[in-house]
């Protein structure tokens, strides 16, 4: 048509696929009960970890009571990544586990959408302060059970009870060593995010 522009659309032009979604994950939990070993196992990049061995100098500070074996702990953080399907992709911070580095928890929580809090049963006392940091920001929250040596001695109703969570807090049976059960944990939360997102825009 005369005075009109077309533009030539190419029957061999390419359609990009759209990026996937990202979201931004907190792994806590209190010292020693396998955050790293979480974000490790099911990280599909080689996890970036900022360990340092445990020295005489921290005695006096570091709590390894069960957990005598311990040689090195998290300074900073840990971060990996893995995708659900095409669309989604999750980005995993693990927060440092002792009393003297909680300062980071606040930067580290920043633009999460969720958290897992991994418990120890030989001692759920280390992971109240996890508990307690994200009811008080609303940031939902799983609470996944880590059996060490493969073992879970109480049911997750017995652990709710012991930890006084609500309800809609999903408590979770896992081991942080297998990548099946880490990723069930992961897919866990989202599904409660999801659900979350579309109630919230329902209303």
């Amino acid at each position: 048509m005369a005075g009109s522009e077309r533009v030539a659309t190419s029957p061999t032009a390419t359609v990009r696929p759209t990026a996937p979604d990202a979201v931004k994950i907190l792994v806590a939990g209190g010292f020693g009960v396998g955050k790293t070993t979480l974000v490790g196992s099911v990280s599909e990049i080689a996890p970036l970890r900022t360990e340092e061995p445990l020295t005489a100098a921290g005695l006096d500070v570091d709590d390894l009571a069960g957990i005598e074996e311990k040689r090195a702990t998290t300074v900073a953080l840990d971060f990996g990544r893995i995708s659900i399907g095409q669309d989604l992709v999750l980005y995993l911070f693990g927060t440092p586990g002792q009393q003297r580095f909680w300062f980071m928890w606040n930067d580290l929580a920043i633009g999460a959408l969720g958290a897992v809090v991994l418990v120890d049963v030989r001692r759920p006392e280390s992971s109240f302060a996890a508990i307690d940091f994200f009811e008080r920001r609303g940031i939902p929250f799983v609470v996944a059970v880590n059996g060490f040596h493969g073992r879970h001695p109480y049911p997750a109703a017995e652990i709710r009870e012991a930890l006084a969570l609500p309800e809609h807090v999903q408590v979770l049976l896992c081991d942080a060593r297998e990548r099946a059960s880490s990723r069930d944990v992961l897919l866990a939360l989202i599904d409660q995010l999801i659900e979350a997102a579309s109630g919230a825009a329902a209303s």
